[in-house]
């Protein structure tokens, strides 16, 4: 059974990811992109579906960090006897973008200690097993298209079809291993020097993370943070993956089970919040000109997420081979909700280039015709109901959030050159926003003055929160408040925020869920706008004490159970996370707290 979510942490070099167990176990492995076959699928399944170990023969106690601000990975073992330093790293920075390496080096600090290596190779996400020939400098294992070379000075030997080696370290003493994949039908991944190799890695970790705009006393979290969507981000393109794992469950034993490997547009606009306040001026301009990319086309065509390429065919299929994770099952491979209509994208995707504009990346005369066919696309589309932010898989519904998002859409693109519309055209935006606004406002609003989830619902929906994020209505508005104090006294479990409740909201799915750490943050961002900073500090201090011991967040956290689920690690939930710090930062320091973030 694979460990805790909360277990593992987060390798990677721009163009995937590992996640490695506190025990030496890497789980979970996909290259030699993020939606990759996984060729580690042990995190979904046991042993036998792929995974790499190195651990102390005997029990021993294990402590872990990253070395500064980077996603180099060191995990201490330590006994009676001796203590060893395991360094786990994806080799990241120029050079290295024909092959990938994931490196891992085992240095003796006290005494003696003998270890364990164990290499189980098994691509298409368990299934296959690779024809494994030995080497003078290792073993190459190849099936299909896939190839990957394990090179190490120590001795190999297979058993079972398990690659093994027996290690012992003395203080003083160290030894490595290098894994190299490529494609078959080429030559084999070249060998690199672990230790150079480990110099360049930290070196591109430290020059990128020193640039991080100061958060207050915050700073540390925001910057682990920000290391996180850069290990989230697919360097050749600039595209952020939600997350580089499927399948890991919203509920365990359940099926809400969901292949994030992918780019969400509705994670744009505040991510692009994030990078910019951030300082990461580069890595904005980046993902703005992949969204730009990859929406590009046909507006009646526009999907909600997208492949890091931006590739739009996101088939959805089930593994029936792997059990899930602690029996979760089915594990999906791919997203259907890359068909379904989701009216919020728009706004995300006007709001997003709006934001870039106001700081600094104005976009090309090309770019403002795509968003003036993206307004006309959703002039004639707003008034239908959608599958809303949540990608709900039954009835379509008019989701409150899906219209303010759709006032968005219009609100920004009015203004001056964010499109290349005619005066006559912006002025119609104008009024068609004012014309959401109102209807809003008349179905959206319960009697008791809060908003609610659909048009005609009782409803609480944490999506809500962003009402005044998104500048719909300021802070002082009333109803507000009222929504931010029926969503922590009515949708919270233990202070933390559902997305909405699944028994009021029929959402087409069997089962409950986790809290939505992302929208914990927002109710932060609600209190810091209403005043009540000592309700904003106190969840956020609550928020984040459920980072694991190196930082990291899930997408939902499940109180009663004290454990993280969902995908890991969560890009939104970090993005959410750098915002919430920014402001609080900035309310601390005594600056204005604005609530229409995209309207600086």
């Amino acid at each position: 059974m694979p460990a805790r979510i909360e277990d593992y942490a987060m390798l990677g070099n721009c163009r995937s990811a590992a996640l490695v167990c506190r025990d030496g176990s890497i789980d979970w492995l996909c290259l030699p992109r993020f939606d990759s076959d996984a060729m580690f699928a042990a995190l979904l399944g046991g042993p036998e579906h792929g995974r790499w170990s190195i651990r102390p023969w005997a029990p021993a106690r294990s402590t872990r960090s990253y070395r500064d601000a980077s996603l180099i990975l060191e995990t201490v073992f330590e006994d009676d006897h001796g203590a060893v330093a395991l360094i786990d790293f994806m080799v990241t920075g120029k050079g290295h973008e024909e092959h990938s390496h994931l490196v891992r080096i085992v240095r003796g600090l006290r005494g003696r200690m003998r270890l364990h290596m164990a290499l189980t190779l098994r691509f298409n996400y368990g299934r296959t097993i690779p024809w494994i020939t030995r080497q003078d400098d290792g073993i190459t294992a190849i099936a299909g298209r896939e190839q990957v070379v394990l090179r190490s000075p120590q001795t190999l030997c297979s058993h079972d079809l398990v690659t093994e080696s027996e290690i012992e370290l003395a203080a003083g003493e160290s030894t490595w291993f290098v894994l190299g994949h490529g494609t078959s039908h080429r030559e084999r991944p070249g060998a690199i020097d672990p230790e150079r190799a480990l110099a360049e890695t930290e070196r591109f970790w430290r020059d990128w993370s020193q640039r991080c705009t100061p958060a207050g006393r915050w700073t540390d979290e925001v910057r682990r943070s920000l290391v996180v969507l850069k290990g989230l981000s697919y360097l050749p393109t600039g595209a952020i993956v939600a997350a580089p794992t499927t399948s890991l469950p919203e509920k365990l034993g359940g099926t809400r089970n969901w292949d994030y490997r992918y780019c969400w547009l509705r994670d744009a606009v505040f991510t692009l919040v994030a990078l910019l306040t951030a300082g990461y001026v580069e890595e904005a301009a980046a993902f703005k000109e992949w969204t730009k990319r990859a929406v590009a086309g046909s507006p009646d065509q526009l999907q909600a997420l997208y492949a890091v390429g931006g590739e739009r065919r996101i088939d959805e299929w089930t593994v029936d081979w792997l059990p899930g994770y602690e029996g979760s099952a089915p594990v999906r491979i791919g997203n259907a909700a890359a068909r379904q209509f989701q009216l919020d994208i728009y706004g995300e995707l006007v709001g997003a280039f709006y934001y870039a504009q106001t700081r600094g990346l104005a976009p090309p005369q090309h770019a403002r015709d795509l968003m003036r066919a993206f307004l006309n696309e959703l002039e004639r589309r707003w008034r239908e109901p959608d599958e809303g932010i949540w990608e709900i898989r039954n009835a379509r519904r008019h989701f409150v959030h899906s219209k303010v998002m759709a006032w968005l859409a219009f609100d920004c693109g009015a203004r001056d050159g964010v499109t290349d519309a005619s005066p006559a055209t912006r002025a119609r935006w104008r009024a068609l926003a004012e014309e959401i606004r109102e209807e809003v406002l008349r179905c959206g609003v319960h009697r008791d003055g809060y908003f609610v989830q659909s048009y005609g619902s009782e409803a609480l929906d944490a999506s809500l929160l962003l009402i005044p994020l998104v500048g719909f209505l300021p802070p002082d508005d009333p109803r507000v408040a009222a929504t931010a104090d029926a969503i922590a006294e009515r949708l919270t479990v233990d202070g933390l925020v559902l997305r909405y409740d699944t028994a009021d909201a029929d959402d087409g799915l069997p089962g409950d869920e986790g809290t939505f750490i992302a929208c914990s943050f927002w109710l932060v961002d609600n209190y810091a706008l209403l005043g009540r900073l000592d309700e904003a500090r106190a969840l956020f201090a609550r928020l984040l004490g459920l980072c694991n011991d190196v930082g990291l967040l899930a997408e939902e956290y499940d109180p009663r159970a004290d454990r993280m689920l969902g995908n890991f690690p969560q890009g939104y939930s970090h993005v959410a996370l750098v915002n919430s710090a920014y402001r609080l930062a900035a309310a601390e320091a005594g600056a204005a707290t604005r609530g229409d973030d995209l309207h600086p």
